[in-house]
């Protein structure tokens, strides 16, 4: 039973593969080479908590139920019940999709080789475009190593920032272990 993070996973997101962000050519290839690489890292018993950003629309949420383990998701910008939207709504198809647990805050806190980490979709600062956007839903920076996603492929480590995210992570989730290295690198 072990622990993984993953982020920005954007089933059903035409525009990343149409921009040349990801390697594949058609959506139906880009989520099942996800699920495929999901599948291959995380057991039945294991449980990743995925930093939002899982499909661009509730109605993309398909192949969440092809994903091995317990999936939390605290909600990223893209997931209809993130709480910086105006209605947060759809906790329900959410759940049915396949997630054990739906966290709308903007952050989260777990432990990672002993250390107390933050969780949030967002950065303590900076972005994967020239405008720095959602500021006012950041997590402040109080010192504590920051599990994020949100940046796809703009770094994998800045500061405290760990970008979990399948951009920078081989398009799969993270194992507790490998993040447990990062964290332990950083200042306390």
């Amino acid at each position: 039973m072990a622990i993984f993070w993953t982020a920005d996973l954007h089933f059903g997101h035409r525009g990343l593969l149409e921009r040349g962000y990801r390697p594949w050519s058609t959506v139906e290839e880009h989520d099942g080479a996800l699920v495929d690489n999901w599948n291959a890292t995380v057991g039945a018993d294991d449980t990743v908590w995925v930093l939002g950003d899982v499909a661009m629309s509730a109605s993309k949420l398909g192949p969440v139920a092809g994903l091995n383990g317990r999936k939390i998701l605290l909600c990223g910008n893209h997931d209809a019940p993130w709480p910086g939207h105006a209605k947060p709504r759809q906790h329900q198809r959410y759940l049915a999709a396949g997630f054990a647990e739906i966290r709308d805050t903007f952050t989260a806190w777990a432990t990672v080789g002993g250390r107390e980490v933050e969780m949030s979709h967002l950065p303590y600062e900076g972005d994967h475009t020239a405008e720095e956007r959602y500021v006012e839903h950041r997590p402040a920076d109080e010192g504590l190593p920051l599990l994020h996603g949100h940046v796809h492929g703009a770094w994998r480590v800045r500061g405290r920032q760990i970008n979990v995210g399948v951009d920078v992570n081989d398009y799969r989730p993270v194992s507790e272990e490998m993040l447990a290295g990062l964290v332990e690198r950083m200042n306390p």
